[in-house]
């Protein structure tokens, strides 16, 4: 079994910034992409970010030079650093992980963290 778990969300005031992190764990081979979606109350989950297993990464342009992902020294883990924070910035943020486990290669999703950015 797989699991991806997400923490780090919270409220926070515009212009400030937040820190999500992924970890995912279980009977893993390989980690292909890791990415952040995101989901505001009443619209579609939108991408975010992605990296690859090379630690190469392409943003959403509403977040271009305002987020930075990254994986962690344990490649099962991804971070989201987010500055300047906007409320519209503010939603569900989701990890999703593409692994090959111990029969197949697939998508995992965590649960979400919420981000709320207001004053």
């Amino acid at each position: 079994q797989v699991q991806v778990v997400e923490s780090g969300g919270g409220l926070v005031q515009p212009g400030g910034s937040l820190r999500l992190s992924c970890a995912a764990s279980g009977s893993i081979s390989s980690i292909y992409f890791m990415r952040w979606y995101r989901q505001a109350p009443g619209k579609q989950r939108e991408w975010v970010a992605v990296i690859t297993s090379t630690n190469s990464t392409t943003y959403t342009t509403s977040v271009k030079g305002r987020f930075i992902i990254s994986r962690g020294n344990a490649k099962n883990t991804v971070y989201l650093q987010m500055n300047s924070l906007k409320p519209e910035d503010s939603a569900v943020y989701y990890c999703n992980a593409d692994i090959r486990a111990t029969s197949a290669r697939r998508d995992y999703w965590g649960q979400g963290t919420q981000v709320t950015v207001s004053s």
